[in-house]
């Protein structure tokens, strides 16, 4: 019996063993010529519907108008998933412009396509958000405990090595004191201090670009569209150098420089003088764009406007006055503080404005009705102010620093944190996408561990702090092709998207001025003369009114059809609606 076995389960192995096939030199003639013809019998076969990848290609529906998928259901929730409308509010950029006139068809059109651009940008904006989990986190201290008691060195000590290597301190009292400038994506530092040591450096991993002493007074430092140039107001002229400290251009028109801003998207340096000037320089092409007188005196308190590049300037009349390169005349000029306002800060929404003066009051206003928010009195006020991208306010008092959070929502009554430098304040800015607040004082140089200041998402294409050398030519020649010019800011960005109907008015009066005829006016009707008693008064002012009225039909006949396709139009909207609103969502199968 085992014999027997053994010998079945050999031959039912050796019945499953594949068949391999025969070389070429092993075929015979009839075995090739059958060969052949199962072949094209297989050829022939292939195109049947029983072929599953054609099957699968013929029967499969629409995914979004509910027809078959390759399991032959239909599918439950069609279309692309639903986008909640606390997202698209987020990454929403103004309200939609007036369409112009039907006539102008080109430029309707032109619209049209712009807003859905627009409207797609916002909703991949508000599907791709679900890519950044990175959140902003805060000092929290324990029960009854106050963050502002929390000292640097404890910060520094509890969190990891990575984080607490960015408090330090850089003790340079020969040259102090210093004002500071971070570069766009947060990874340089350039340091300038009043008696002409200029220097700068990646702050993170503590690396020396370049160090020089000027040898005259150093009013203010700032970084350029890259990290490669950085100009220095020094006590006549305005210099400007490379990261390896070689000077490569000297403005002899921009004397007396006080205080300096960058415009990156405009490539402008804004500066403003002792004698009262602002002035506008374009560094792409290094020529002077504007000038602008402000009658004002001596100009040593300077911030922009991120949203729309407005420049803020405070006086030592209490006013702050708001200034673009296209006027000659302040747009908005604001009574802020009883006596001179000493900083200005505005954070990157363009909404809030911070301002203190030597009234000893810190001040909140709502830019967009200039309206103060909130009023806070400082014993001893504020000489420099900050705003950090998560909306921390930085106020340096003497040689104290203070961080303040939600200043413009709601009362503050005691600081977020509080740190004591060696020497008096002299420049404060907190650092992009770092939670680190870099002070300059009379002693050098300190950076400060502040929780929860920097954004934790950075958009890689426009701030990348980790590109290369290759990334950065690259994004420097993309910035130049997309620069915006100066004759663009104003105070409402939104604007630009708009018709100016009466700029077009003013056009076309000027034109019936200069030709003495209207060339866009209707050819007054004027009946042909007839014999016979044909043209008689009564005859003529009849086939007057038989052309007005046909002319009125006309116009009549033509806005019923506009307003037919608006109703129409207005119609399709609301059932688009409608089925948006009905459409199920993913998480309905849940539910019973």
């Amino acid at each position: 019996m085992a014999a027997s076995g053994e010998t079945s389960l050999e031959n039912t192995h050796v019945g499953k063993k594949k068949r391999l096939p025969k070389r070429y030199w092993e075929v015979t003639d009839e075995e090739g010529k059958t060969d052949g013809k199962k072949q094209k019998e297989d050829h022939v076969q292939t195109p049947k519907l029983t072929d599953p990848k054609i099957k699968q290609k013929n029967t499969r529906g629409p995914r979004t108008g509910g027809g078959n998928v390759i399991s032959g259901k239909s599918d439950q929730f069609p279309g692309s998933a639903p986008i909640p409308n606390e997202k698209l509010k987020k990454f929403k950029r103004g309200e939609k412009g007036k369409l112009p006139p039907r006539p102008h068809h080109k430029l309707r059109d032109a619209v049209v396509r712009s807003e859905a651009a627009t409207e797609l940008a916002q909703k991949q904006n508000a599907r791709y958000d679900l890519l950044l989990p990175e959140d902003a986190g805060f000092l929290e201290g324990d029960e009854d405990e106050d963050t502002c008691t929390i000292s640097q060195d404890d910060i520094a000590d509890a969190v990891d090595i990575t984080s607490g290597a960015k408090y330090f301190n850089l003790v340079l009292s020969q040259f102090g004191p210093y004002r500071l400038d971070y570069s766009k994506n947060g990874r340089h530092l350039l340091l300038g201090g009043r008696r002409g040591h200029v220097t700068c450096l990646d702050w993170q991993s503590k690396q020396l670009m370049c160090e020089m002493n000027v040898m005259e007074t150093v009013n203010d430092v700032k970084w350029l569209h890259t990290e490669a140039m950085f100009a220095v107001a020094q006590k006549k002229w305005l210099y400007i150098y490379d990261n390896r400290g070689i000077e490569l251009h000297c403005i002899r028109k921009f004397n007396d420089v006080l205080r300096m801003q960058f415009l990156p998207y405009h490539f402008l340096l804004a500066t403003a003088s002792a004698t009262g000037f602002l002035q506008y320089l374009d560094v792409s092409v290094g020529q002077e764009v504007a000038a602008v007188c402000t009658k004002a005196g001596r100009l040593d308190v300077m911030a922009q406007n991120p949203h729309n590049a407005i420049i803020h300037l405070g006086h030592a009349n209490g006013t702050v006055t708001l200034w673009s390169p296209n006027q000659k005349e302040p747009l908005v000029k604001m009574l802020c503080h009883s006596g001179g306002v000493r900083s200005v800060a505005v954070d990157k929404t363009g909404t809030y404005m911070v301002t203190s003066g030597m009234d000893k009051k810190l001040k909140v206003y709502d830019i967009r009705s200039y309206k103060p928010l909130q009023s806070y009195f400082l014993p001893a006020g504020a000489s420099c102010l900050a705003l950090s991208q998560r909306g921390l306010l930085s106020a340096a008092t003497g040689d104290v620093v203070q961080v303040y959070r939600d200043v413009w929502s709601s009362p503050v009554t005691k600081p977020y944190m509080a740190h004591r430098t060696k020497g008096t304040v002299w420049g404060a800015h907190f650092c992009p996408f770092e939670d680190v607040l870099g002070v300059g004082h009379a002693e050098g140089f300190t950076s400060m561990i502040v929780p929860g200041a920097g954004e934790p998402n950075f958009d890689g294409l426009d701030a990348n702090p980790y590109r290369s050398s290759k990334q950065r030519q690259e994004w420097e020649v993309k910035a130049l092709l997309d620069k915006i010019q100066p004759e663009l800011i104003c105070l409402d960005p939104g604007q630009l998207s708009q018709v100016d109907h009466s700029t077009w008015e003013q056009r076309h009066q000027d034109k019936v001025q200069a030709l003495g005829f209207d060339p866009l006016a209707k050819e007054k009707f004027t009946p042909r003369l007839k014999t016979k008693g044909r043209s008689s008064s009564g005859k003529v002012e009849k086939r007057k009114k038989q052309v007005a009225h046909e002319d009125q039909r006309d116009v009549i006949r033509q806005t019923v059809e506009d307003r037919m396709k608006i109703e129409k139009e207005r119609k399709e909207k609301e059932n688009k609606e409608a089925a948006v609103a009905g459409q199920k969502s993913a998480l309905d199968r849940f539910r019973k």
